[in-house]
């Protein structure tokens, strides 16, 4: 058994691989394996795979999302610990060392999140782990931010996929990454039910990884990821919130998805937004929510508090 696994999922990301590759395997750890997972690619890089040396490649017959093609991967490693990584990435060469360590100082803590640094600007962040708020918005911490004034360990509500390590007895314990969401806030979502039973996700800052960003959409805010996230958001609060706590937070949720709307609509993308939403309202009717057991009822307050607090974080960044 290898003490960890780095799986990339790809999608016709070719272009990235060399660069994310080669500074993967210059990693200062021995004990590793690496899976990337194709998502159907027609770019040329299952080719491209198959003929790259250490690299365990796992094709599927077509594009199953970042949450099928990560599943893929976890089920397939063969360690105690994964690490996510995006194919739009390059690491630091001590990159899953940090994550390994920072990881292993709690058995609580379910997952760390990395440093991500702007590829294009390396002075500024992209990533510091992730927040969510009663609005229903999720975002990340830091983003923009210089990199120096996030150097400190820091509690977060859940760690961005993109670059983060999980155990992986954790992960088959709670469910792995939940496939209806295809892509975006899934890892919102991993981490919200982590929190739920009472498990941390910490931010750990010596892990660093430079990060193009949004290499699988192609854009920041495109109809694809704007129907999406909008259905994906709807699905998030419903799925993760007990009825009480849906109802409590609902004028926020509602304030939230208004708010979201008329950024989009000035866009150009109000119709997909709408879409979206009514998308994640039939998403809801067919599909479960979290059990809610009653000794997890301490942890659903210190989330709600957390709901509150990072709503006033983001208006105030506003």
């Amino acid at each position: 058994m290898r003490e960890v696994s780095i799986v990339i999922p790809n999608y016709n990301g070719k272009h990235f691989l060399e660069d994310c590759l080669k500074a993967v395997f210059a990693q200062d750890i021995e004990n590793m394996e690496v899976i990337v997972v194709d998502n159907g690619s027609c770019d040329g890089s299952l080719e491209y795979l198959n003929a790259y040396p250490g690299v365990r490649t796992i094709a599927l017959d077509k594009n199953y999302g970042f949450c099928g093609a990560v599943n893929a991967g976890i089920k397939a490693a063969d360690s105690d610990y994964v690490i996510l990584l995006n194919n739009d990435t390059e690491v630091d060469k001590n990159f899953a060392k940090e994550l390994l360590n920072a990881i292993k100082e709690d058995e609580k803590i379910f997952s760390c999140s990395s440093k991500m640094v702007q590829f294009h600007d390396r002075n500024r962040m992209d990533d510091a782990g992730d927040y969510y708020c009663a609005l229903g918005w999720a975002f990340g911490r830091g983003k923009n931010g210089f990199v120096e004034d996030y150097d400190h360990p820091a509690k977060i509500f859940a760690s961005c996929a993109g670059a983060a390590i999980y155990r992986k007895k954790m992960l088959e314990s709670l469910g792995y990454f939940d496939e209806n969401h295809f892509a975006y806030l899934e890892d919102i979502d991993i981490g919200y039910r982590a929190r739920i039973h009472g498990y941390k996700n910490l931010y750990a800052p010596k892990a660093v990884v430079y990060h193009v960003g949004s290499g699988f959409s192609g854009s920041t805010h495109n109809a694809f990821k704007v129907k999406l996230s909008s259905r994906n958001s709807v699905y998030l609060a419903y799925k993760n919130m007990p009825f009480l706590q849906i109802i409590l937070n609902s004028p926020f949720l509602f304030l939230g998805h208004a708010v979201k709307w008329l950024f989009f609509l000035k866009k150009g993308l109000g119709k997909e937004y709408v879409q979206g939403v009514k998308e994640g309202f039939a998403l809801c009717k067919r599909e479960k929510k979290v059990r809610f057991l009653w000794k997890n009822l301490p942890n659903y307050a210190v989330i709600q508090l957390e709901l509150w607090l990072n709503m006033v974080r983001r208006l105030k960044r506003s």
